[in-house]
């Protein structure tokens, strides 16, 4: 994981008490590759690393201590988020 990623994983950390870091270093994972996914089916040009870690940078910053509440709505997500044995509590 790049270091870009790594301190995302630790915003989500400090804003997240119920994420493992596991389960952070995942929605991370998936947050970063879904925007990209998005801005291209829309397509945009890829405007590199630093407009993707900003956008979820932002999306931590506004939504991070709700998270795994707004992600275990969307399907794809929710099975990650469902197993109980890696999440704090």
């Amino acid at each position: 994981m790049s270091g870009g990623k790594e301190q995302l994983v630790a915003l989500l950390l400090e804003k997240n008490t119920v994420l493992s870091r596991s389960k952070a270093q995942i929605l991370v994972e998936l947050l970063w590759e879904d925007f990209e996914a998005t801005y291209a089916k829309a397509g945009h040009d890829y405007q590199g690393q630093e407009v993707t870690e900003r956008v979820v940078r932002q999306w931590i910053q506004n939504y991070g201590s709700r998270l795994h509440e707004v992600a275990a709505m969307n399907p794809k997500y929710a099975k990650l988020l469902s197993d109980d044995e890696d999440t704090k509590h």
